[in-house]
């Protein structure tokens, strides 16, 4: 397995990606490297769902074996939200600091220790005549008031992990490769690596 086709167009996500896999050897392609694909509808009702709907499609569409992840944010005070309409909550443009913006908005009044939220991830990973299987990872902290720091993506600036006492957008990749939800879900496809392949 020494390329990967990852069926996603967030550069952020790709990146990451590339950083986690490449310690395993393995190049990482995604959808940005095959422009004329069209989006996949992700029509699922939970992170699981809209993971395998975009691996088994690009992996139809290729007759390789693809990952495909759907994750976002999921805030308690919010009932969940924003969940699986976490990249267009403020609208289908995927702004991140729009988004940002309208979840604290809704957020103002919130104690800090009412905040908390969990970043999700659902990993799925379709093999040409084999069942699509999926690994899942999760990331608990609390939303902050304001964004803080200038790496990551999405919601990172406002997502405070408090045993590191920062944002993940103050964390350094190595930093955050080790606790993030998408590195968790990709430590479980790891253990199973040899029986998927």
């Amino acid at each position: 397995m020494n390329e990967l086709i990852v069926a996603t167009k967030n550069k952020g996500k790709v990146k990451e990606f590339a950083e986690i896999f490449s310690e395993k050897g393995c190049s990482v392609k995604s959808l940005l490297d095959f422009p004329s694909i069209e989006d996949i509808e992700e029509s699922g009702t939970t992170f699981r769902d809209n993971a395998i709907i975009k691996a088994e499609a690009i992996s139809k569409r290729f007759n390789k074996m693809v990952i495909a992840d759907d994750s976002g944010l999921a805030v308690d005070a919010l009932g969940g939200n924003p969940g699986i309409y976490s990249a267009r909550y403020a609208g289908p443009e995927k702004d991140d600091q729009k988004n940002i913006e309208k979840l604290l908005k809704e957020l103002e009044g919130f104690a800090f220790e009412e905040r908390t939220a969990r970043f999700h991830c659902a990993l799925a990973v379709a093999i040409p005549g084999k069942e699509t299987k999926v690994f899942e990872g999760i990331c608990e902290g609390i939303i902050t008031d304001e964004p803080k720091g200038e790496n990551g993506f999405g919601y990172d600036p406002i997502m405070y992990i408090p045993n590191l006492e920062k944002t993940m957008a103050e964390l350094l990749p190595t930093e955050k490769n080790a606790i993030s939800h998408r590195a968790k879900a990709i430590q479980e496809f790891q253990k199973h690596i040899d029986e998927i392949i």
